[in-house]
């Protein structure tokens, strides 16, 4: 099983830049993620809608893949307790100031973790840069790296 923040979901559904190379990983094993991606994926469809990328139909047409896949058990939805805010608090504790840390991706850091998951893999800048913070790697099979495709 391998870890997929929100910015592989969404390329799992929609052609951005990389999409390619993150279904090939993903066809390679099951895809876990935080239950809270899930909310993610479907703001970042619809982002993808308020700002004119995709058509009503191909929005409504992603919901239907994603509620499909889901049914079909393509994903396991790892559930956040209270272990997962104490480890995010802990972190934030000790995090130096340089580092820049949102709370989605804390988060995804610590599920994953917690979970037993020595990688996550992301196309996101900050979440892999702090992924150390919490004992983890972060992978990015992309290439360029961009700070905010949610």
């Amino acid at each position: 099983m391998i870890y997929f923040d929100t910015s592989y979901l969404v390329r799992l559904y929609y052609a951005d830049p990389g999409a390619d190379a993150v279904r090939a990983l993903a066809a390679t094993d099951n895809i876990a993620c935080a239950a809270h991606g899930q909310v993610e994926m479907i703001a970042a469809f619809h982002r993808k809608l308020r700002e004119g990328a995709i058509k009503p139909a191909a929005y409504a047409a992603m919901l239907g893949q994603l509620r499909a896949h889901d049914e079909a058990g393509a994903f396991q939805w790892l559930a956040q307790g209270p272990e997962i805010y104490a480890r995010i608090a802990g972190v934030y504790a000790k995090l130096p100031s340089t580092v820049y840390l949102r709370a989605a991706d804390a988060i995804h850091l610590a599920t994953a973790a917690e979970a037993g998951f020595k990688v996550i893999y992301s196309n996101d800048t900050h979440l892999l840069a702090a992924a150390k913070q919490f004992d983890i790697g972060g992978k990015n099979v992309i290439g360029s790296i961009s700070p905010n495709l949610r």
